[in-house]
Formats: C-alpha cells, structure tokens, sequence
C-alpha cells in the first residue's frame, strides 16, 4: 500500500495535469473512513453508498475551492456530514410513521439491512445512537469510532474546541442514560 502524503496530494491537486491522480490518492486514502463514519449516521449500506458517492462528487466538483487551511480529512467529513445531515433531512420529512417515534422506519430498516451483521447487543447500541440529536450523533461517532481529537471536530463543525469537548461528554452521558436507564434515573 503507498504511503499517503497529505503535501504531495495538495501539490498534485494544484496542477490539472496530475489533479485526477491526487484526487485518485484522495478516494483511496479516505474512502473507508468516510464510509463507516456515513454508514453509523444513516445506518442503510446503500444510503451510506450513495452518500459517499456524493460526498466524493462534491470535493471534485469544488476541489479548486479547497484552500489547505484546514486538513483535506476535516474537509472531507464537513463535506460527509453535511451530505448526512440533508439526507436525513429528507427522509425525516418523507417519514408518515407514528409520530412518537420518528426513527422507527430507520430502525426496521437497519432490521431488514442484508449488508447488517450485528446481534441484538449491536442493534441496542444502534438504537440508542439513534436516539441521539443528530449532531450529538455525529461527535460521538467522531470521537468514540473514528477517535479524532477535538481539535479537528471543533474545525469539521465550525466550533470551539471546548464545546466539541463538551459536546462530546454529553454524548456520552445521553448514550448511557439510554442504554442503562436505570443507573442514571434519580
């Protein structure tokens, strides 16, 4: 496998003649990351598919816009969550399922996944990030799956670093309250 060089893929983007290359390095140095960090937010394999797909689309289509003031992953994920963020979105908006519990078509969907390999212990854990406000979601699996420092959250979502810290912990606690009520009820 090549050694991924962040300078040497800023070099090859600045030039049309190598930019295909360099955004080629990007794909491959990126692809599996993005996929799982997509996939944990819409839960489906072919939304997560099509997503990245998009995402990937995007960076091409505004890769002359990327200025390197922040790393190409950080603009990847902005690039990622805001794909995730209008998807769910739609669907959201499309949902007619019982009003109580808006994520419920999600879930039957994870249910149904061929592409899902988890036990009922999985699917508990997917139900409780499911549960999660969206943004909340997303800095959890930041942290706790992709363990990206604060410092990077903070630039992916235009905040301080403290606040993705405190965001962050109160993930956490949310993620726990609703795994094991009965250790945080009073």
């Amino acid at each position: 496998m090549n050694s991924y060089k962040e300078r040497e893929v800023l070099r090859l983007l600045q030039d049309e003649g190598t930019q295909r290359k360099g955004f080629e390095m990007i794909v491959s140095q990126y692809s599996e990351q993005l996929y799982w960090q997509i996939r944990r937010m819409v839960l489906s394999h072919d939304d997560a598919n099509d997503l990245l797909q998009n995402t990937f689309v995007k960076a091409w289509m505004n890769i002359d816009y990327f200025r390197a003031e922040a790393k190409l992953s950080t603009w990847l994920y902005r690039i990622a969550l805001n794909e995730c963020i209008t998807f769910l979105n739609k669907q959201r908006a499309m949902n007619t399922v019982a009003i109580d519990d808006p994520e419920a078509a999600v879930v039957e969907r994870l249910e149904s996944d061929p592409y899902f390999s988890g036990d009922q212990a999985q699917l508990m854990l997917q139900k409780a990030l499911l549960s999660l406000p969206e943004k909340q979601r997303m800095v959890f699996n930041l942290k706790y799956y992709q363990e990206m420092k604060y410092e990077e959250m903070s630039e992916i979502f235009g905040t301080s670093e403290p606040y993705s810290r405190a965001l962050a912990s109160s993930s956490l606690l949310l993620y726990c309250g609703i795994l094991y009520p009965p250790f945080f009820i009073r």
